[in-house]
């Protein structure tokens, strides 16, 4: 059976629990996905302070997962709309890595030009920068962030439905876009639900995610064993042990 590991990189246990869930429906049955929570860090990730930081705590939840003896993952995907520690993680892994951003800026692109929809006002600049980094700034038309965040939207599905939808046909109108992105952990699931009232592909950035992560294959695999190569001072443990590897 494949294994599937998914990096919450907030402190969210409720967050973790909807990964779990959207990410292993999509996965299908004969997937394992178990989802880390960040150790340390912030409940939801809305500043360039708490993303720097989710950054480390996805390096760390990594390392502390693989030292707990479990089979190994044949991918990882990090469950934020942002892929913090994208980069680290992949040059790290022999195995192939992901967040959510990338894997739905992929499958967005595959109809066209997108538009971004996410809760979080100061996610905009972040994710332009993410998406120029990429290299899929190309085919993003354009970003519009709501003012509550991707958990308060969680917590409220109704009024986030109505709230979403409006913001997704607001870029389709503008923007002449042939796809949205639902963008966030915390929206797993509201895409099928938005998706009757707007006229074009309607991502969910975790489905995109766990499909991403599992069509994977490393092209070749840059290391065989995880590793940092870094004589870390003042970090975790986990993280020391695989300083040499």
């Amino acid at each position: 059976m494949r294994q599937l590991l998914v990096i919450n990189p907030n402190t969210s246990a409720s967050v973790s629990a909807l990964l779990q869930r959207h990410v292993q429906a999509a996965a299908g049955l004969h997937v394992a996905v178990r989802t880390a929570t960040a150790r340390f860090g912030a409940p939801y990730i809305a500043c360039e302070a708490s993303y720097a930081v989710a950054a480390h705590a996805a390096l760390d939840a990594w390392a502390n997962e693989l030292s707990q003896h479990q089979p190994p993952p044949d991918a990882v995907l990090i469950g934020c709309f942002g892929d913090p520690g994208l980069m680290a993680l992949r040059e790290s892994s022999p195995v192939p890595v992901t967040g959510l951003a990338e894997a739905s800026f992929i499958e967005a692109a595959r109809h066209g030009r997108y538009a971004i929809v996410t809760g979080g006002e100061r996610w905009g600049p972040m994710l332009q920068r993410l998406a120029q980094a990429l290299g899929h700034a190309h085919a993003l038309a354009g970003i519009h962030t709501v003012a509550p965040t991707g958990a308060q939207l969680a917590a409220d599905p109704e009024a986030a439905r109505t709230l979403l939808a409006q913001a997704c046909r607001d870029m389709v109108r503008q923007m002449g876009v042939q796809a949205v992105i639902l963008g966030g952990a915390g929206l797993a699931g509201m895409a099928a639900l938005v998706q009757p009232q707007v006229t074009v592909p309607v991502i969910d950035s975790v489905v995109a995610g766990a499909t991403w992560a599992l069509r994977a294959h490393p092209v070749p695999p840059e290391r065989k064993v995880p590793g940092f190569n870094v004589a870390w001072a003042g970090v975790s443990g986990e993280m020391t042990a695989l300083g040499h590897a």
